[in-house]
C-alpha cells in the first residue's frame, strides 16, 4: 500500500524544522550506506545524535503518534526515530531496498522495517528532480509532495531518488515495525477501517457498524504479532 498523508506537519512546523536543519553540520550520506548502496548513494545526512536532528525528530515523532491516518495504515508497534537527508547538485540515490532489520542505537532492541515513510520538507517548486520513485505490486509511482506532506509505503519496496538538478531537496525518513507484518493485510484492515468509519458517520445506528467493527478487531487479533 502506498499512501499520501497530507499536512503531517504544519507550515510553521516545517519552517521551524528547516531553520534547525539548515544550520546543522551535514555529512556524506554514504557513511550509513551498505556495501551495495554506497555505489548508488549521493546525498548528505545528519548524525542523529546532533541536537538539531533530535529536536526535529521528536517533533515528527509526536505528530506521528497523533495522526489517525498513519496509525490506522501502519498499525505501528515500534517507530524508529526519524532521520534526515539533503540532495543538491545532482545528488541522487539509485535503486535500493532498505535494510530489513535496524538496531535501535543504545538499546538491545532491533526493529523490522515493515513500513517506510518519507516526509518532504522542501516545496516541490524549490527544486527540480528529486522524485521518490517507488516500485512494488502497485507499479511504479513517482512521488514529489508539498512540504509537510508524507508518503507511506512498504519497507520491502525497491525505490530511488532521482537527481536534483536545481535547488535543494530536504526530507525526513523513517521506518516502523507494524503489528501486522504483511502489507496486503494492513491494506485490507485500513480499507475496512475507513468503511466502518464512513458507515458509522452516515448511519450511526446501523447494526452493521457493530458487526464490521467486530470483524475488524477479530482480524487484527488474528493477524497481529505482539
Amino acid at each position: 500500500m502506498l499512501l499520501h498523508i497530507p499536512a503531517l506537519l504544519t507550515a510553521d512546523e516545517v519552517r521551524e524544522a528547516r531553520t534547525l536543519l539548515e544550520g546543522a553540520q551535514w555529512e556524506d550520506g554514504r557513511r550509513t550506506a551498505g556495501h551495495r548502496a554506497q555505489g548508488v548513494k549521493n546525498n548528505e545526512q545528519l548524525n542523529p545524535d546532533l541536537p538539531e536532528a533530535q529536536k526535529v525528530s521528536a517533533l515528527i515523532g509526536d505528530r506521528l503518534t497523533r495522526n489517525p491516518t498513519f496509525l490506522a495504515a501502519a498499525l505501528p508497534r515500534h517507530i524508529l526515530p526519524p532521520r534526515f537527508n539533503r540532495y543538491a547538485g545532482e545528488g541522487h540515490y539509485g535503486d535500493h531496498v532498505d535494510n530489513a532489520i535496524h538496531p535501535v542505537l543504545g538499546t538491545n532492541i532491533s526493529v523490522r522495517t515493515d513500513v517506510s515513510m518519507t516526509i518532504f520538507l522542501s516545496e516541490p517548486e524549490d527544486y527540480d528532480g528529486g522524485e521518490l520513485v517507488i516500485r512494488d505490486t502497485f507499479g511504479e509511482q513517482r512521488v514529489k509532495l508539498p512540504a509537510g506532506d508524507a508518503v507511506l509505503y512498504p519497507g520491502s519496496s525497491l525505490h530511488r531518488v532521482t537527481p536534483v538538478t536545481r535547488g535543494e531537496r530536504l526530507a525526513s525518513f523513517l521506518w516502523a515495525q507494524s503489528l501486522v507484518p504483511q502489507d496486503h493485510r494492513r491494506r485490507m484492515l485500513y480499507e475496512l477501517d475507513l468503511s466502518v468509519q464512513a458507515l458509522g458517520a452516515d448511519h450511526p445506528d446501523h447494526e452493521a457498524v457493530d458487526s464490521l467493527t467486530n470483524l475488524y478487531h477479530n482480524l487484527l487479533r488474528e493477524w497481529s504479532i505482539t
